[in-house]
Order: C-alpha cells, then sequence, then structure tokens
C-alpha cells in the first residue's frame, strides 16, 4: 500500500574532490503501518554498507501524529568512496515492501555536482550602518583543522570578532569528528555597506573565499536553536525570532545551546594525563622531593565528600605526602569513619577538637600536626587531581618558591561532571586586590607561614584571602609561582559558595576587611568598597596632589571629533589641572586651522603644535611629548569622549603609585558595548582586545572586565602613562608607524618593571577609527604586514613564552578567553 509510505529528502549534496566523492543527505520516511524500517543506499549498481543515521523527528511525528516510539522517522548520513559516482539510490524496506526514495543517474548527479571542497552556510546576517553580525556554519571537507578570517573585496583582511560555536547537528550530518565539531561560526566587525566581504577558509596549504552576501537561510540555524533548548518545532524558534529581535535571539543561541554543547567536562578528559602518563609520574625520582602537608578542616562532613578527598590524595602520583585533618565537628561520625576505613595509613594524621573553633583556628589546629616543608589549603569536600602534588614539586626542581598556586574547576556535587574552569593569570597584584583569584590550590613553605603566621579569625570566611595578601606581601609578587593546570576541583553543591555566593555573606565582608587591612599595613592611602558582584571589590585610591596632566591629541581635520573630545573633559572632567597639547598632522580643511585658532584663544588650556611629516603616530606623539610639561602624559584619540566625571581622577589615582608605569581605560563603542577592556599579547597572531563587542555591564570571563588588574598591555586610544616613564623607554617606537606601537610602548614600559594596569572605573566612548579610514589599499596592507613583522621580532621572546596575564589553556585564535583548541 504505497500511499501509506511517506518520505522526504531534506538535503542532499554531492562533490566530487581530487578523485574522491562525497555525498551527504538528511530527511525523513515511513510506513504508518510499520515500526521499523531498514535502509539500503546502492551506488554505481552496487550496495554499500554504510548505514544511515536514526534522528529523532519529532516535527514529523507532530505533523502526522505519530505515537511516541515512531518519533525516529529521520535519516542522515554520508557516503565517501575514492571513485566518481555515476548512479546513486536510496531505498527503504518496511513490511516487507521496498520504497524508493531517490534514484538519480548520471547526467542527474554531474548537474548537482560541485568541486569545491567547502561546505558553507550563511544563517543569519545583520548590517547596523556598517555594523555586520554574522551567524552561519563553513567547514573544508576531509580537513579537521582551519582557520577563519574576514577580507574585504578579497585583498584586505580586517580587524573581526570570531566566535567559533560547536555544531552538533551538521556534526551528525557531515560525520565530522569531535576536532571538526566547531565548524558554526559568530562574526562582528565594522565594514563599509557598499563593499564585499568574504569569510577566507584557510586549511592545509589551501584556501577559499566564501563570499557573505545578504542571502541567509535560517532553517539550520532555528534546528539548531531548536535542538539546543528542546523547543517543540521550527515554527516556534522563528516566532522567538520575530517576537524578540535577531540581538534576543542569538544571545538565546550563545547563552542556551552553546553553553552545552561546549562540554569543559570533555575537554578536560581529553587533556589530563593518561594511565601511562601517570604510571610514569610514579616511577619518577626527584632530586628534592619535599613532604608535602595536606592540611584539612572538617565539619560534620559527609562520609562521601570525605572519602572522595581522602581517595584523590591517596591517588597522587607523588607519594611524599601526609594529610592532616582536624575535626570541629558536633557528632563522631568523622573520626569513626577515618578509624574505621584509614587508620593504617600513617600519613592520614587525625585530630578530634573538642569543640569548633571556627573555620581559622580549626585550620591552624591541621597546622599543629604538620611535620612537611610544604603547606597545601585543602576543603574538606574537594578533591585534588591524581598529578597535582607531583605538578608542585615539579616545579621546586627548578626553584624553591615560597608561594605556589594553580588554576582549578568546579565539580557538580550531583552529577560529577566538571565546569567553571577558572584558568588564571600569572601572579597579577591588582587583580588580586579586586578578587581572591588565587583561591585553591595553593600551597606554601612552612618556613614562610612560621614567619607570618597561620590563619586569622577575624576573618573567618575569607581567612585565606587575608593570608595569600600576606604571603605575597612578604615574598614580593616575583617570588610566588602559576601552574596553569587545573589541579583542584571545588565541589559545587547547594549550600557551598561554589554554587551559591549569598550563602556566606559574611564571607564578602571579610574579604573586604582582608584587602583593606593589606593596604593600612603596607601605607597605602586607599578605600575599599564592595564591587557590584559578590566577593569582587573596587579600591578608590586618596589622590596624592592633583599633578598637570599633559593630553594629547593627534588630529587631521575632523574639528567635529576633536570639540566633542575636548568638550568632554571640559564640562564633566572633576579634574581640572590638565593641558591639551593638539598635535596638527597634515589637515586640509581651511576650516580646521580656523577652529585651532579659536581654540588657542578662548582656551588658555590648549596649545597646537604642527607635525609637517608623513603619518606616523609614534613620531606624531612623540613629537607633542616634547611639548608636554605635565607630570603625567595622556595619550588619546580625538574620536573618544568621557563617560564619567571622575574618569582622570581614576586614572591619576592608579598612575601615581610607584609600581606603575601606565593605565588604561575602559571603553565602548557608540552601541554600548565593549571596544577596550585590555589587551592580550598574541591574541590573533600579535595582539587582541579581549571581550570586544560584550555588553557594557558584563562581567566577562570571572567578572574580568570589571576588575583593576594588570595587563601586558592596554590601547593608546586612551592611555595616562607617568612622563619620567615615557621618557625612560624612548616614547613610541617609530619603526610601528600605525600598528601595535601602544602594545610595543606596554612591553617596553613592563620590561622595566613597571606594571600596565587596566582601570575599569575609567570609562570613555571610542568612535573608532574615523579619523584614518580604512586600511583598504595595498600600501596600507603592505605596511601592516610589515609592521606585524617589525612587532614580533621586537618581542619574539615573549610571544614564545605566552602573555603572563593571560593563559596557555585559553585560545589566542578564537574569541578571548574561550578554551583553546587542540589535538592530543
Amino acid at each position: 500500500m504505497a500511499d501509506l509510505f511517506h518520505s522526504h529528502l531534506d538535503k542532499f549534496v554531492y562533490k566530487y574532490i581530487d578523485g574522491d566523492s562525497y555525498i551527504f543527505l538528511e530527511g525523513w520516511s515511513f510506513t504508518e503501518t510499520a515500526s521499523h524500517q531498514e535502509y539500503e543506499i546502492k551506488v554505481n549498481g552496487k550496495v554499500l554498507e554504510q548505514s544511515l543515521v536514526s534522528v529523532n523527528r519529532k516535527d514529523v511525528a507532530d505533523t502526522y501524529k505519530l505515537e511516541k516510539d515512531q518519533q525516529d522517522v529521520g535519516f542522515r548520513g554520508m557516503v565517501h568512496l575514492n571513485e566518481r559516482i555515476n548512479s546513486f539510490e536510496l531505498s527503504v524496506e518496511s513490511n516487507s515492501n521496498r520504497y524508493l526514495i531517490i534514484n538519480l543517474k548520471k547526467k542527474q548527479l554531474e548537474k548537482i555536482e560541485s568541486r569545491d571542497p567547502i561546505e558553507s552556510k550563511l544563517e543569519l546576517l545583520e548590517n547596523d550602518n556598517g555594523n555586520f553580525m554574522i551567524i552561519g556554519w563553513a567547514f573544508p571537507i576531509g580537513y579537521d583543522y582551519w582557520n577563519l578570517s574576514i577580507w574585504e573585496e578579497k585583498d584586505k583582511q580586517i580587524d573581526c570578532d570570531i566566535q567559533r560555536i560547536i555544531r552538533k547537528d551538521l556534526a551528525l550530518l557531515f560525520q565530522l569528528n569531535n576536532d571538526s565539531m566547531d565548524c558554526g561560526f559568530s562574526l562582528k566587525f565594522k565594514g563599509n555597506p557598499e563593499k564585499k566581504y568574504y569569510l577566507k577558509v584557510e586549511y592545509g596549504d589551501k584556501e577559499s573565499f566564501v563570499e557573505l552576501s545578504k542571502e541567509v537561510d535560517l532553517k539550520d540555524l532555528t534546528n539548531f536553536y531548536m535542538h539546543g533548548l528542546n523547543f517543540h518545532n521550527i515554527k516556534s524558534g522563528l516566532r522567538y525570532l520575530r517576537n524578540n529581535g535577531i540581538q534576543k535571539f542569538v544571545k538565546r543561541i550563545f547563552e542556551g545551546p552553546e553553553k552545552k554543547d561546549i562540554s569543559y567536562n570533555n575537554w578536560f578528559d581529553l587533556q589530563k594525563p593518561n594511565d601511562e602518563e601517570l604510571n610514569k609520574q610514579r616511577e619518577t625520582k626527584f632530586v628534592y622531593s619535599p613532604k608535602i602537608s595536606l592540611i584539612v578542616a572538617t565539619y560534620n562532613t559527609a562520609d562521601r565528600h570525605l572519602k572522595a578527598m581522602i581517595e584523590s590524595v591517596l591517588n597522587q602520583t607523588y607519594i611524599n605526602w601526609e594529610l592532616c585533618i582536624a575535626d570541629g565537628s558536633d557528632s563522631n561520625n568523622v573520626e569513626k569513619f577515618i578509624i574505621k576505613h584509614y587508620s593504617n595509613d600513617n600519613r592520614i594524621k587525625y585530630k578530634k577538637l573538642s569543640e569548633n573553633l571556627g573555620i581559622s583556628d580549626n585550620m591552624n589546629a591541621a597546622l599543629d600536626l604538620v611535620t612537611g616543608e610544604y603547606v597545601g589549603l585543602f576543603d574538606h569536600d574537594d578533591l585534588l587531581t591524581p598529578d597535582a602534588l607531583f605538578e608542585i614539586v615539579s616545579i621546586l626542581q627548578e626553584r624553591k618558591y615560597p608561594v605556589i598556586y594553580t588554576d582549578e574547576d568546579k565539580i557538580d556535587d550531583a552529577t560529577g561532571e566538571l565546569m567553571e574552569p577558572h584558568f588564571k593569570p600569572d601572579m597579577n597584584i591588582d587583580l588580586l586586590l579586586s578578587e581572591n583569584y588565587i583561591c585553591h590550590f595553593l600551597v606554601v613553605s612552612k618556613s614562610l607561614i612560621d614567619r607570618i603566621g597561620m590563619m586569622d579569625k577575624n576573618y573567618d570566611g575569607a581567612q585565606d584571602y587575608d593570608f595569600v595578601l600576606r604571603c605575597v606581601e612578604t615574598v614580593g609578587v616575583e617570588n610566588v609561582y602559576h601552574i596553569p593546570k587545573a589541579l583542584y576541583h571545588w565541589r559545587k553543591h547547594a549550600q557551598s559558595t561554589a554554587s551559591n555566593p549569598e550563602s556566606k555573606l559574611y564571607a564578602f565582608e571579610a574579604g573586604k576587611r582582608a584587602i583593606q587591612a593589606y593596604y593600612d599595613r603596607n601605607g597605602i592611602d586607599a578605600e575599599v568598597e564592595m564591587g557590584s558582584i559578590l566577593g569582587f571589590y573596587r579600591t578608590r585610591y586618596a589622590i596624592k596632589d592633583e599633578a598637570l596632566i599633559s593630553i594629547l591629541i593627534p588630529n587631521k581635520d575632523h574639528i567635529d571629533d576633536l570639540k566633542r573630545c575636548i568638550t568632554s573633559i571640559e564640562n564633566k572632567s572633576t579634574y581640572k589641572n590638565y593641558e591639551f597639547i593638539i598635535i596638527e598632522n597634515n589637515s586640509e580643511l581651511e576650516e580646521t586651522f580656523k577652529f585651532y585658532d579659536e581654540l588657542e584663544k578662548n582656551n588658555k588650556k590648549i596649545k597646537v603644535v604642527y607635525w609637517d611629516g608623513e603619518f606616523n603616530y609614534s613620531a606624531i606623539n612623540n613629537f607633542g611629548a616634547k611639548y608636554a610639561n605635565g607630570e603625567y602624559i595622556l595619550l588619546l584619540n580625538n574620536d573618544t569622549e568621557i563617560i564619567n566625571e571622575d574618569c582622570l581622577k581614576e586614572l591619576v589615582s592608579i598612575c601615581q603609585r610607584e609600581d606603575v608605569g601606565c593605565v588604561g581605560a575602559r571603553l565602548l563603542y557608540e552601541d554600548d558595548t565593549i571596544q577596550h577592556a585590555g589587551v592580550i599579547v598574541g591574541l590573533g597572531g600579535v595582539a587582541g582586545h579581549c571581550f570586544i563587542g560584550e555588553p557594557k555591564d558584563s562581567g566577562g570571563y570571572y567578572n574580568r572586565i570589571l576588575c583593576i588588574q594588570d595587563y601586558s598591555a592596554v590601547t593608546a586610544a586612551c592611555m595616562m602613562i607617568k612622563t619620567s616613564v615615557f621618557r625612560k623607554v624612548n616614547g613610541l617606537s617609530e619603526d610601528l608607524k600605525v600598528a601595535f606601537n601602544d602594545i610595543d610602548l606596554c612591553l617596553k614600559i613592563r620590561e622595566l618593571g613597571y606594571l600596565v594596569v587596566y582601570n575599569p572605573y575609567a570609562e570613555l566612548y571610542h568612535f573608532e577609527s574615523k579619523s584614518r579610514g580604512l586600511e583598504n589599499t595595498p600600501e596600507k596592507v603592505e605596511r601592516f604586514n610589515r609592521e606585524v613583522e617589525t612587532f614580533k621580532s621586537h618581542w619574539k621572546e615573549f610571544l614564545d613564552k605566552g602573555d603572563p596575564c593571560y593563559n596557555p589553556n585559553l585560545s589566542l585564535t578564537d574569541k578571548s578567553y574561550a578554551l583553546k583548541r587542540f589535538k592530543k
């Protein structure tokens, strides 16, 4: 009964590439009276052994009112042959009858044959006056790795925020392996609506261009969106798009299915040491083998948590350790459990306290049991990875650092799944004064503890924060070592701070007092405030004196931009001791020079100086700096506008510190998204801004956008620098005329031992690149490429080692702070 058979082919792609044939197909079929069917593929007259994958098609089941056990009526699959395909037939057997779904002969296949190795689709495009946002997917058939970039007219690469997206729906259809699943992308870039833009796909030694046209196909994207959020059908996804608009639709995609699809748990499983590597660690004989004493305070710890914690220590590949447990429980359960299961291991030391002394004194009681040379702080329900102590001792072979910390992640108490990795920077004092980013796993020499004392009960709840601050101030930041590996699993359950910060509000107040005590001990005139997010803090430094700021603004025509920039400072800034040095460089309009005359005539704070050479951002600013009378120089683009009235105060308050060389600000695009919140050296191959395009109130990765912190570089679109430091480093490097000169300047400053600090509380709008125009000529492209090589030659060793303010587990090719993709 043929009328009972229903089928549809949603996708059929045939490619013939370098002698290989590929067919990708997707669709559905069913017979109303049967619950089982067998597919058969016949190519060139021969039946293939490849089978199709069954797919749940609830949309079809709903349309035809099928039973729940009949929903797997979809199919998808790939055929790969090392020969040309001249005939293709797909049929299905059901109820002893065979039904034909598709039958193509040679001529029909030749008509649809493609030799393009790139499979791609543009699914969403938004163009708001040249602000492009594009979603789609692309990948080269037969390759596991490829790079993406955006090019204008195929001859000029442009800056672009590219986010790679895991697309399991496409991975199933095209039978992609795990390394190739991130074939989806989200693109954000600024361009000219009149120009054509292309996605460049580089794979192996080949490259292809995909035009980013205005034609889009929402079907695949909506299917992906629907699958991730478990909505019932495509219509509701389109309805969500229509009712909520593109921005919310895209946000729902990334905050919904994308978070579920990118599994840190799987990432960790792939990169952790395997059994062979762990066995090699167990066999390693170190020259220096210190005893590591792990101290734990228990309080009514659940048996399963206690067992997991102790077993994670017993499983260490480094065996010279002791576990020192001080138990403040109001019952004997912990004591009974330990005696029953671990009394035969003399490395496990247990002490039952007569009463609960509080977290600090309970930890101090555990410290009384210590006989090791190093002490590791360990919470009673958390876990160490098997290689944790091995990694610590490996570092101590090089140098006996008094303070060592590692990366960490969280473990879901209900599922055991690993999540929320915290991949940290190397020692970052300003970040530490904004949050206790060091946290776990912290190992400290016993000799240092003997000098500074252990936990202070006055900071219960943040006793470890106070402790690490005292450690750092005692040994100095140069003696703190960071191991960039997640060696500690912080348990996340309903009562834990990891899961619910509000469960321990008192701890955050204690953290504020710990930071304030640090400032008071070190004679720093500063006041600590609770941040907008629990566990994050803001420091307001008192300004010693309102020293003169020399504000250097290069300008070529664009008098409206310049006027807005100057007026915003004049009208908004509460800091008034500044001078403007306008560096005129080759303006062409007569009204520009009339405007300069008016400025100087009406405002004694303004001086216009004239640069007659070719455009060279470095040389122009170096020239202007010769006229600077201020203690501070503020490098400022003419297309900026300050937002908050204390913007200059915030910059000065940090730049005045003896350890600081320069300070950068938080810059926003006109649409209130992030343009600059620090620079990662190495991102994109050379250097890139992090968090581009994030909403202005977004915290970013572990709220880094909102934290005062040290970076390797900040942008010179708004950079305050001590005049004395500017002259010590001989200003900006003039062989970098346009690109990367500010990054180079910051690295020179750091090389002298000064800090480069990002301050999010100095906020400006940056109407980026209005003055110079697009990099759209062969000469400019050649110049840019030359400056890339110049920068790389200046800082080869730095680039090879990696940015210490970032983390080697995080991507330099995808979006900042995304997990690094690797192939083990």
